[in-house]
């Protein structure tokens, strides 16, 4: 039987100071009392989101040499996003980094209108889906969780992980989205947003959590608060699920251009 365990990190992040958060996160993650397989940051966990301002990384900068000691170091796959650039702007990536030293990565295609992201990251272009332990996962950032057309389970996934800085004031909409893509998609949800106020005097109060197939919380974060959320999650309950629901086989078919 196939499982997976995850430990979701949800954390305060230091504005613009990639060396405290990179010392904060390596002490958040010396708590651990399980042993995960996979681990996931919230976006921008290096900087916070400081699109507009000069904190991009190189292709193989200092927090991907981060990322592959702390993946070495837990023997696990670690990912979340980074802005790393990309000639005169950068890209919002999620890096997915195994212990072995690959990297793979998945550039967030939605860019967040009402703060201007399109003005300085680049649109990701390539829809991505990774494989651990058995399953396959969706990554996806932040303001992607709006559309569900870019996230809809061809039946070639059975996680979708969402990592975001999502605002406080639109909390609601980031619960009530989590548990739809789950139900429409017949796949397990994960989401990992980060606490505390950004350099914008932006309040975030998390909400990291994991929702089954059926939008049923598994798991939940506290608010307010930083927390390892670990959870195993297995891939039998859910395929049982689609074989006696099978709605995937009634989705309208479309071509994403």
């Amino acid at each position: 039987m196939s499982t997976l365990t995850l430990t979701l990190v949800q954390s305060s992040l230091h504005w613009l100071d990639k060396s405290a958060n990179l010392a904060m996160f390596d002490k958040q993650l010396g708590g651990l009392t399980e042993k995960p397989d996979l681990i996931l940051l919230p976006e921008t966990f290096a900087t916070g989101f400081a699109i507009n301002h000069d904190c991009a990384e190189p292709e193989n900068g200092l927090v991907l040499t981060w990322l592959k000691q702390q993946a070495k170091k837990h023997n696990a796959v670690i990912a979340g996003s980074v802005l790393v650039a990309q000639n005169d702007k950068e890209a919002n990536r999620f890096y997915w980094v195994k212990p072995c030293g690959e990297v793979n990565h998945y550039d967030k295609r939605h860019l967040f209108r009402l703060g201007n992201e399109g003005d300085h990251v680049i649109v990701g272009n390539e829809r991505k889906v990774f494989e651990i332990n058995g399953f396959k996962l969706l990554p996806q950032v932040c303001y992607d969780l709006r559309f569900p057309v870019f996230q809809r389970n061809k039946n070639d996934y059975d996680i979708m992980v969402n990592v975001a800085n999502w605002p406080a004031v639109r909390r609601p909409v980031w619960d009530t989205l989590l548990a739809a893509r789950a139900i429409e998609n017949l796949c397990y949800v994960v989401g990992v947003n980060r606490v505390g106020d950004d350099g914008n005097g932006v309040a975030h109060n998390g909400g990291t959590a994991v929702y089954n197939f059926k939008g049923e919380t598994l798991a939940k974060a506290g608010d307010n608060i930083k927390q390892l959320l670990t959870i195993t999650l297995e891939k039998e309950p859910l395929d049982a699920f689609k074989t006696a629901f099978p709605a995937y086989l009634d989705a309208d078919p479309f071509t994403l251009t």
